[in-house]
């Protein structure tokens, strides 16, 4: 996306379902001037569903059978919000999310899925397994594995509970995995239990008799017992009960019943059908909501009902997208008519599956291996994107439906003014401060409950005031958590000197565009600094505002500390060890990020990993006698060592291997994917005194990988060091590590040595 554009209107895609990624890759060929992009969704990595039964039965990886979001929505120009929504408000456009501000837009669509119906049947929520949402299921299903391996001489009970074409999909493929890990084990003779229930008297009640009877057979040769026509009352601990039978006992319970919408659809005011789903035209468009499109299992039809099945929601990919850029442009959306006969492939666990469509039918493993083509193939299209050039991806030459008056429109980036005329409107200031509610202190006499041309504190008696500022454009395109990191990262100094922050100076620079959408952008940025802020127990009493081709953000903070027990860089003895709270790799992962070349998971890692405050950290360091202290940020690792080297008069020597990696670094390390500012770090490589020698390492480059809101470095007296490092590890730095020692100084120019 080019941020020097100006935002007229925005799309916001809620959910990373089948015919999203179609939307966003055809967005990504061909671009909308002045449209905002968003995807809103809590699976980073996307399942597709055609090979979620080969995951489970082991035949593929995890990234073999997802989509990774994150490089779909760089080639889109998509932000990508990481939540989970909860509701939408329709009268101002809003979608409400759990862990954010509410997301603004002036066009929406829907493509969410389903979960299985559970809510009805007593205990099912408490004791059974469902297959939607696919991140819990996949967490759930491996625990179950590995208690079915140490579960002893009986047989491992499983009760799959829907007969359709899901349920016994699951079942097979379930098996197969259980029999193929068991064996694996050495342990033969324990195969898995599993049971198959069905409120309808046929299993695969949608399909073809022909299907149906090579799948009856397919399960008695399988040993799969088949309870159908008995609908399930009720689920406790060990036992399903269907009607009033004794009941099945089981260790585990998997849930593939008939599909249901979430609860906030009907609330939120969208007309829906008789199921609860968003109820949408021929057009794919809410038939209450002209600005709501819906798609896939989310959507009902009205003049076309069809199953719930993933092959609906990829056909409905192209229309979405085609009618999403018409309703952009102010233009009608075209009708589409989804195919009434459809290809269905079925798997059974063991690369064998048979294929129907109308009324005939076929099997064998010729057949797994036309699906696992099919099924390849189409990932590809989302895995391998293409580089696009500006030529290739020259936006259409109609223009955008108007949002705002023609004189607001008319003031492009080149005509902005500078100097005090680029800071944002006192009256959009205005709106977003009375929206963030500042809070109040009696040490802050003038705050921003009282705005003036300065802010005002009273210092606590008998300590000393430490100052920071610091400052950087956005690497994250959302600009709430972007908030957060950035605050995150400015407080930083302030806790490596052993301090407590108190108050801060904002300084936040705004993408051009409407006055609404600098608003709402500038809303977001503080809405996320402010939660840090509060965690920290910091008021934010001032600030100031400008515009710029693309947003940034930073906080002049003030924080007060007993000058007796400050923390400095200098000040670690020969024998301290030295401990990083926080592991390293950011630089490296969103330098890969920016290529399309890293994983969602890894950058979603990196962003938690860039929110854990070192609050704690710091305190328990203090306790433990820390006799100096850093954060490590952009001048990496190395950088920061070296400064408390000279500036202690010791030499230091690290364990190259002992350093905490952040997931996926070692990977991208090993492509030579480094950060742009790595070639001016490693001009320090000088002060290794073995630079040979730790050059080889394949982990050399992280020395100097400069770091975002990353870890205190500080030495501890050795007899405290391991205490220390427990002590961290319980409060939630899991990665925390021991990296090296002290030792005496041998050469005032080289302090550094590095080892395995």
């Amino acid at each position: 996306m080019d941020r020097t554009n100006s935002v007229i209107q925005d799309l916001v895609l809620v959910g990373g379902g089948h015919s999203h990624l179609a939307v966003l890759k055809m967005f990504g060929m061909r671009c909308l001037p002045g449209v905002r992009l968003t995807l809103i969704s809590k699976e980073i990595s996307t399942p597709y569903s055609g090979m979620l039964p080969g995951h489970i039965a082991g035949h593929y990886s995890f990234d073999e059978a997802h989509i990774d979001l994150r490089p779909l929505c760089h080639f889109a120009g998509a932000r990508l919000y990481s939540d989970r929504v909860t509701g939408l408000d329709l009268v101002n456009k809003r979608v409400l999310c759990a862990d954010r501000p509410p997301v603004g837009f002036d066009l929406l669509s829907i493509n969410i899925g389903s979960t299985p119906r559970a809510g009805d049947v007593p205990g099912a929520m408490e004791h059974a397994l469902p297959v939607k949402p696919i991140d819990r299921f996949l967490q759930g299903w491996e625990a179950i594995v590995q208690r079915a391996l140490g579960h002893g001489k009986n047989p491992f009970r499983i009760v799959v509970v829907g007969a359709g074409a899901g349920g016994v999909e699951l079942a097979l493929a379930t098996q197969h995995r259980l029999q193929t890990a068991l064996a694996a084990g050495r342990s033969p003779g324990l195969a898995p239990e599993i049971h198959l229930v069905g409120a309808a008297p046929m299993i695969l009640p949608t399909h073809n008799p022909r299907t149906r009877r090579r799948f009856v057979r397919i399960l008695q040769e399988r040993g799969i017992h088949a309870h159908l026509g008995s609908p399930v009352t009720e689920i406790g601990p060990g036992l399903v009960r269907c009607g009033a039978g004794p009941g099945i006992a089981c260790d585990a319970v998997l849930w593939v019943t008939d599909a249901a919408p979430p609860a906030w659809l009907a609330e939120s005011g969208l007309r829906t059908d008789a199921e609860g789903f968003v109820a949408v035209n021929d057009c794919l468009q809410s038939v209450s909501h002209a600005f709501v499109f819906a798609a896939g299992d989310v959507a009902g039809v009205v003049a076309h009902p069809r199953p719930k099945s993933g092959v609906f929601a990829v056909r409905q990919g192209r229309p979405l997208a085609e009618n999403l850029r018409l309703a952009l442009r102010g233009e009608p959306p075209r009708p589409f008519a989804p195919q009434k006969r459809h290809l269905s492939l079925i798997s059974t666990g063991d690369q064998y599956a048979v294929a129907s469509r109308g009324g005939w039918a076929v099997e064998g493993r010729w057949v797994w291996r036309a699906k696992n083509w099919i099924d390849r193939r189409w990932m590809r299209q989302y895995k391998e994107l293409p580089e696009m050039d500006s030529d290739s991806r020259a936006p259409l030459s109609a223009g955008l439906a108007a949002t705002e008056a023609p004189e607001e429109r008319s003031v492009t980036p080149a005509m902005r003014c500078g100097g005090c005329a680029a800071k944002v409107g006192g009256q959009a200031l205005s709106r977003v401060l009375r929206r963030l509610k500042p809070a109040t202190r009696e040490d802050v006499l003038v705050g921003l409950d009282s705005p003036d041309d300065a802010a005002v504190t009273a210092p606590p008696p008998g300590q000393v005031c430490v100052q920071t500022i610091d400052f950087f454009r956005s690497f994250i395109d959302d600009p709430f958590v972007f908030g957060k990191v950035a605050a995150n990262h400015c407080l930083g100094d302030i806790y490596a000197m052993g301090a407590e922050p108190r108050s801060a100076l904002a300084l936040a620079l705004l993408p051009y565009g409407p006055d609404e959408r600098i608003e709402e952008d500038l809303f977001q940025v503080m809405a996320g600094a402010m939660e840090v802020l509060a965690a920290s127990d910091t008021l934010l009493v001032g600030g100031h505002t400008g515009e710029g081709a693309e947003m940034g953000f930073g906080l002049a903070v003030t924080g007060f500390g007993d000058p007796k027990r400050l923390l400095r860089k200098g000040g670690m003895k020969p024998s301290d060890r030295l401990i990083l709270a926080k592991p390293l790799g950011t630089g490296t992962l969103f330098a890969a990020d920016m290529r399309r070349r890293t994983r969602g998971r890894w950058i979603e890692g990196a962003i938690l990993s860039m929110l854990v405050s070192n609050r704690a950290a710091a305190r328990r360091l203090l306790q433990h006698g820390a006799t100096a202290c850093t954060d490590v940020t952009g001048f990496g690792l190395l950088g920061h060592l070296v400064e408390m080297a000279k500036a202690s008069s010791v030499g230091v020597e690290i364990s190259i291997e002992a350093l905490p990696l952040l997931e996926g670094v070692a990977e991208r390390l090993g492509l030579g994917i480094l950060s742009s500012l790595h070639p001016q770090n490693l001009r320090i490589q000088r002060a290794i005194a073995n630079r040979d020698e730790a050059a080889a390492h394949p982990r050399y480059p992280i020395l100097f990988d400069p770091q975002t809101a990353g870890g205190l470095l500080a030495s501890v007296p050795e007899a405290n060091a391991a205490a220390c490092l427990a002590d961290l590890k319980e409060l939630g730095y899991s990665q925390a590590a021991i990296i090296g020692k002290a030792r005496e100084l041998e050469d005032e120019t080289a302090p550094i040595w590095v080892r395995k």
